[in-house]
């Protein structure tokens, strides 16, 4: 298994989503698409996220590692 970089969740009222991000380039998300439904895992590429999650995601960021999740996701 590849090594961490960090968990950033983005958790929406009341359905989970969280994201991990791994040194390989890799990225995990893990999300309840409704309360009977939880816990779905989906590994995507930075293309397959949507502009609002990944506005999200930068802006729930550890500022120590803004710039190189910023670079996994070809953001802007």
């Amino acid at each position: 298994m590849e090594k961490k970089i960090c968990k950033i969740d983005i958790t929406n009222k009341s359905l989970s989503d969280i994201y991990t991000f791994y040194e390989n380039q890799k990225i995990k998300r893990v999300y309840d698409s409704n309360s009977l439904r939880t816990g779905i895992i989906e590994w995507l590429e930075a293309d397959q996220i949507s502009h609002q999650s990944k506005d999200r995601l930068i802006k729930n960021c550890p500022e120590e590692l803004k710039e190189r999740i910023m670079l996994i996701l070809n953001y802007p």
